[in-house]
């Protein structure tokens, strides 16, 4: 059972990843997003730029320590989610330079934006 909450818990961190970086463009399907995904930008920068710890990572340490393990069961969870959400080579500079992309890559999504909705209210 803990084993299961542990790989939903890293499917969660996963999919918040996907947000933070892609999210913007759910602007497109609803705009009050905007108050979901700046939050999670702002969090998922901080993260990254001052190489904290998330706390999902703590929640699902917790729950491994609590079914007794140290790493997965082969598997999906294992092979391809576990290598982009901990690679092995990321390093403090490499993490730093991926908040600083996070954040360009939000400011070009947000610009683009504002300016479909600066067009749309002339």
């Amino acid at each position: 059972m803990y084993e299961l909450a542990a790989n939903l818990t890293l499917i969660v961190h996963f999919a918040f990843i996907l947000f933070v970086v892609f999210g913007a463009l759910l602007f497109f399907v609803t705009t009050k997003i905007i108050f979901i995904h700046f939050p999670a930008l702002i969090w998922g920068s901080y993260i990254e730029l001052t190489n904290s710890i998330c706390p999902l990572t703590y929640l699902e340490n917790w729950f491994l320590h609590k079914a007794n393990l140290t790493t997965y069961s082969e598997g999906f969870i294992q092979n391809y989610l576990m290598p982009i959400v901990y690679p092995a080579s990321l390093t403090k500079d490499l993490q730093i330079y991926l908040g600083i992309a996070l954040i360009v890559i939000n400011i070009v999504f947000y610009a683009f934006i504002f300016n479909k909705l600066k067009k749309n209210f002339k």
